[in-house]
Formats: structure tokens, sequence, C-alpha cells
């Protein structure tokens, strides 16, 4: 990821805006002084910069939790900073020089592009884990009436597919930075064609962290339309064992298996795997049933908060457990104005990593409300009991 690596980091005067980039506040780690966020506006589109003190530089870099989904502006942020603050800049790869493809391409999108308004004018088919993006551009480039999501979080991935994407003039794919599992919590009921999970992390030694459970077919199942597939393609017997085991749980279902079908295109993994004699499974799902309409009631407004500055501060490393989920108190910070939380909340298999602004007895989430999903909700709920003291 971009980032710079200075000698000593210097303090602007806030908020100032350089170069058409807004710097509006600095929050400095409550706990520990080697860590400060400087929030930052680039575009309309809010984000952090994190300062990193190490012994004898400091690293300035997006925050991860923030990150755009832009990497131009990205750089664009580090390089005004550095210039307003005359940083004494160590090494960087941050470049001026601009990748003409990613700067015309307009496919990738972020979580609040599909939670605002879910593009559903047309079928739509999704692809988690993407990878070198040769089966989803191959899809998209060959069914130019559908839409295709591909989801990743392997940056180099996304960018090299967003350049294919220019060079061949897709305009039927979009791109997300997301966690797929959370993402599919809010894709409306009876739309999805298929869904490819194509040569997903094994995860042997952390079976919580796969893909394929339980809840995500559950998901699909809902998201899909009658007909629609779930598809897995996998060279790992162990993942082929446990997702045959926890398809197959199911009350009803449809599954297809193949071994070693060789399809129109694929990926550079699967050629190695293939020369190397490897087997290689596809379990497929087909949906025979029609789902309700998806329908989340809830709020993400804040009460007043009763707690004091200092007992905000004290919440810091501690976990709050309720029904089906948690928030864990990672980082407390201080601003100008009072105490900014970061949190870790939701569902114990996949929770959301979120920013909450407390200034007196206000509170909001910053940069961006949360995902409008049921685990979310509740774990809000609890969040702004939490606050009420």
């Amino acid at each position: 990821m971009p980032h710079l690596h200075i000698k000593e980091f210097k303090q602007i005067d806030l908020p100032q805006e350089i170069d058409g980039v807004k710097f509006n506040f600095l929050a400095d780690n409550a706990t520990r002084d080697d860590e400060q966020l400087i929030s930052t506006t680039v575009d309309g589109e809010k984000f952090f910069l994190l300062v990193k003190e190490d012994e004898d530089r400091v690293l300035l870099k997006t925050d991860k939790l923030t990150r755009p989904a832009s990497i131009s502006i990205v750089h664009k942020a580090l390089l005004a900073y550095a210039k307003g603050a005359k940083l004494d800049v160590l090494a960087s790869n941050v470049v001026e020089r601009k990748n003409i493809h990613l700067e015309e391409s307009t496919a990738l999108k972020k979580i609040e592009y599909f939670a605002k308004e879910f593009p559903k004018d047309r079928e739509v088919r999704i692809e988690v884990g993407f990878g070198s993006g040769r089966h989803l551009l191959h899809q998209a480039a060959n069914n130019p009436d559908v839409l295709f999501i591909g989801i990743e979080i392997h940056r180099p991935s996304i960018e090299q597919v967003l350049k294919q994407a220019v060079i061949q003039k897709l305009d039927n794919l979009l791109v997300l930075d997301y966690d797929a599992r959370l993402f599919l919590e809010l894709v409306p009921s009876n739309l999805v064609g298929a869904v490819y999970v194509h040569f997903p992390v094994p995860w042997d030694k952390k079976p919580h962290r796969r893909v394929i459970s339980t809840a995500f077919i559950e998901e699909c199942r809902r998201a899909l339309k009658v007909g629609g597939t779930l598809e897995l393609r996998t060279d790992s017997e162990n993942y082929y064992a446990y997702s045959y085991e926890t398809f197959i749980a199911f009350p009803k279902t449809t599954l297809l298996i193949n071994k070693n079908k060789d399809i129109a295109v694929s990926s550079k993994y699967e050629d190695r795997w293939k020369k190397m004699e490897k087997n290689i499974y596809d379990v497929i799902m087909t949906n025979d049933e029609e789902s309700e309409p998806l329908s989340i009631e809830g709020s993400f407004e804040f009460d007043e908060v009763k707690l004091s500055n200092e007992e905000l501060i004290s919440l810091h490393g501690t976990t709050k457990r309720f029904e089906s989920g948690f928030i864990h108190f990672e980082r407390v910070y201080k601003t100008d104005e009072g105490v900014m939380l970061r949190t870790s909340m939701g569902s114990f298999d996949r929770p959301e990593h979120l920013y909450v602004i407390v200034r007196g007895t206000s509170a909001e989430y910053y940069p961006e409300l949360p995902l409008r999903s049921k685990a979310n909700l509740r774990a809000h709920q609890y969040l702004n009991e939490v606050l009420n003291g």
C-alpha cells in the first residue's frame, strides 16, 4: 500500500486544505504515544491517514479500516500532507505519475454504493475472491447483459482487474474490497444468477474463517433466484469434504459434484495444480425455492451519551458480549472535541470494525455508518446501552 517513511512527523494547523485535500482534525491514541490519526477528505470521501512512530523513523500511510477505494486518492492525500507539513521523506512508494487505466476506471465501489441502492435492473452474478480475475473477466466479456460483482481484498489483484476492465471496455463489472460474508447480507432476495467461490483459502487451522458456512449458504439461497447456483471449486480435499458435509446438512438441497472437470477459463494456480496432478472438485448447489423479500429494520442513531471522557477511555481493551454477538473496544483516541472509539462489533464469525466519535453527550459513527445488517443493528443497540451508562 502507498506509504511514506519520514524522519519526523510534523503537525499542521487544522482544519486546512492543501492541493484540494482537506485535513480536518487529529486524533491521538489515548493509551500509547506512537500513533495518531489524521481525518482527511478528498473529493468528498472521508478517511484517516495513520501516523505510526518507530525507533528511528515514522510511517505515514492510510488507516486500513477507512482506506479509500481509489489508490490515486491515497497518493494525493499523502503527497499533500508531506508538502503542507514540509516533511523530510526518507523513503516512499508514492508516485505523482498516474496510471491512465486506473484513473479511467469507475468500477471500484465502496460498500455504501450497494447499501444505498443495490443495482437490480438485471441479473447479478457474484465472484468471491477473484484472484487473478481470469474467470471474472471472461464471464463479464461473454455475458454483457449480466452485471458481475467481483469481491476481493488483495489490492494488486483488484488493480489488475480494474485495468483489464478498462482495456476490454467492460461496462458490466463492479469491484468491491469487502468481506463477502457481510456483503451477501444486503443483496436483495431472488436476484442473483450465480455465486462463484473458486479456490478459497482452505483455513485448515482456522475453519471458522472459511467462506463456505451454514450462514453463508443460507444467505446465498436467499439471494439466488430460482435455478441460480452457488459454485465452489477447490483443490483442497479437506475443504471439499467440509463443504459437502455443510451443504448436505440442509433438510432440502440439490447438489452436483464434479471431479477434475475442465471449465472455459482457469487461473494460473489451477494450471499449476493440474500439472502437479492435484484433484479439482466442484460442488454446485442449485436454489429451488423463492425467498421472502429482504427486510432489515432498525436505526444507527445514538441516544444521549452519559459516560465521561475518562470513563470512555477506560473502555480500551474491554469486551462486551451479548446474545449472538460482541463489542470489543480495540483502541481509544483523544480529539480536541472529545473521544473516538475504535470498535470491533457484530457477530462472532464476521465482525465489522468501526470508529465512533463522542463529543460531549452526542455520538456518531465516522466516517460512515456500519453496514445495515441484522448483526450490526443488534450490536449498535448494545453499544448504545453501553454509552448510555
